[in-house]
């Protein structure tokens, strides 16, 4: 039997490193992207009509209801097929973020449905126009509300990065997967990816948690 070996994890720090730094990008800027598409379908969503809302409600459940390593598979290597060539790294990032901005917007849109009605009643009878009203009464609180669902979000996304390797995006989970196979540490190496991944969660749920303590302090 293959002993334990943890040299296999020091001895390639540098490679996991790189595949790390890809991970935390990727993973960002797919939530920002999923962040900022959500939050454009969410207003929407309350201002434009029936047949806008519907296309909008197509969209979610599209993305909501497919695994999101098909709609991957179909962005990188079907793309070509309709005339869209992409990176691999660049198709990583697009597929978060829309895969993200579905329930992205499904959070954005519960949290404006649960701003108590009167706060924006009150709003009105003080002269504030319709925008005025979103934007210093509805936003501020629906963050407020939304930051513990956005917060789980964001680590699901997290993990989900782990899913670009089937795309050679060289982040931590193609990194370990292939290092364990040259070395067939493979106990080692997926070790280390839960590690990885752990330290990645607690990151984002501490940084909700700031976040949360911040907006609260704000609004109070």
């Amino acid at each position: 039997m293959q002993q334990f070996d943890p040299a296999v994890i020091t001895h390639n720090l540098s490679a996991i490193g790189a595949g790390l730094a890809t991970t935390l990008g990727t993973w960002i800027a797919g939530v920002v992207l999923g962040l900022a598409i959500g939050f454009v379908i969410a207003l929407l969503q309350l201002f434009c009509g029936r047949w806008v809302r519907a296309v909008l409600r197509a969209y979610i459940e599209l993305f909501r209801g497919t695994p999101f390593l098909v709609q991957l598979f179909l962005l990188y290597y079907g793309g070509p097929s309709f005339g869209l060539t992409l990176e691999p790294l660049t198709a990583g990032i697009l597929g978060l973020g829309l895969y993200g901005s579905a329930y992205f917007a499904e959070a954005f849109r519960s949290g404006f449905r649960a701003v108590p009605p009167g706060h924006l009643e009150a709003a009105s009878c003080l002269g504030m126009s319709r925008w005025q009203i979103v934007l210093r009464i509805q936003i501020p609180q629906m963050f407020v509300l939304i930051v513990p669902a956005i917060v789980n979000l964001i680590i699901v996304l997290s993990k989900e990065t782990a899913v670009l390797s089937i795309v050679t995006v060289p982040e931590l989970t193609f990194v370990l997967t292939g290092i364990g196979s040259a070395t067939f540490a493979f106990v080692e190496t997926l070790l280390a990816l839960c590690v990885c991944y752990l330290l990645l969660v607690e990151l984002a749920s501490r940084a909700g948690l700031w976040a949360e303590a911040r907006l609260t302090r704000f609004l109070v």
